[in-house]
C-alpha cells in the first residue's frame, strides 16, 4: 500500500523535490521482492518511465532541475526489473529498450548528465542479461552494438588518428569516477548484446566490430580514478 501511495503521488504533477523524495523511498522499498508483487503493473511502470523521460522521443534534455528525478526514476526501474520477472516481461511489451537507446542518444552530445547515462546503460545491461528477446531486439532492431559502442567511446573520450586506431596519450589524466562507471556499464551491456556474435555476416557488422575492437584496446590503456576502478574497467 505504501508503494501504491507513492506511485499515486508521482502520477500527479508535484514539485521536483517531492518527486525526488518519493522516488528515493520507492527505490529503497523496491529492493524487497515481496513489496514489488502488487505494484509491478503496466500503469506503474509507465509512471516511472514518464518520470525518466523515456516517453518523449524528440524532446531534448533541457531542464537541469529535472535531472535528479530522471536519475532516481531510472534507479527505481533498475531495482524493479532486477527483482521482478513480471517487470522484465512488461519491459518488452512497453518497448523499454528502444526508449533507453533513444535517451542514450540524447545524452551523447550533452554535458553534466553522466548519472543519467550511467543508469540508462545499467538498465540496458539488466534487460539484456535477464530477457533474451530484448537482447535479440537490441542486437537486430535497435542497432544496440553501435549505440553501446558510441556510449563507450564517449565515456572514454576517444580521439582517432586513423579509422581503426585511437590516439595514445600517455600523459592523459585518469578517467573520473562517473566516466569510469559509464564505461563499465557500457562494457557489460556490450558483452551481453554481442554474446552470440561470433558469426559476422555483413560489411557493416565487420566495420562495427573492428571499430569496437579499437575502442576496447584504448580502454585497456586507460586508467580509472583508483586502482580498484581501473581493475574493474579492464
Amino acid at each position: 500500500k505504501l508503494c501504491e501511495g507513492i506511485l499515486n503521488i508521482l502520477e500527479k504533477d508535484t514539485k521536483t523535490s517531492c518527486q525526488v523524495a518519493c522516488l528515493e523511498a520507492l527505490r529503497i522499498l523496491s529492493r524487497d521482492k515481496k513489496v514489488l508483487v502488487p505494484v509491478t503493473t503496466k500503469r506503474n511502470m509507465q509512471i516511472l518511465m514518464k518520470l525518466a523521460k523515456l516517453d518523449t522521443v524528440e524532446d531534448p534534455l533541457e531542464s537541469v532541475s529535472e535531472f535528479p528525478v530522471i536519475v532516481e526514476a531510472l534507479k527505481c526501474l533498475c531495482n524493479i526489473i532486477f527483482n521482478s520477472s513480471v517487470a522484465q516481461k512488461l519491459s518488452l511489451e512497453l518497448n523499454l529498450a528502444a526508449m533507453l537507446c533513444n535517451l542514450l542518444q540524447k545524452c551523447k552530445d550533452q554535458q553534466c548528465i553522466d548519472d543519467i547515462k550511467c543508469f540508462d546503460l545499467r538498465l540496458l545491461f539488466l534487460l539484456s542479461l535477464l530477457h533474451t528477446d530484448i537482447r535479440s531486439q537490441l542486437r537486430q532492431e535497435l542497432q544496440g552494438v553501435q549505440v553501446l559502442t558510441q556510449a563507450l567511446e564517449s565515456s572514454l573520450s576517444v580521439r582517432w588518428t586513423e579509422e581503426y586506431k585511437a590516439a595514445e596519450d600517455r600523459d592523459r589524466p585518469p578517467l573520473s569516477l562517473q566516466e569510469t562507471d559509464c564505461a563499465i556499464e557500457a562494457l557489460k551491456a556490450l558483452f551481453n548484446v554481442t554474446l552470440d556474435s561470433w558469426n559476422v555476416h555483413s560489411k557493416n557488422e565487420s566495420h562495427q566490430f573492428r571499430y569496437m575492437a579499437a575502442i576496447l584496446r584504448h580502454c585497456l590503456l586507460t586508467t580509472g580514478p583508483t586502482e580498484e576502478k581501473t581493475e574493474e574497467l579492464h
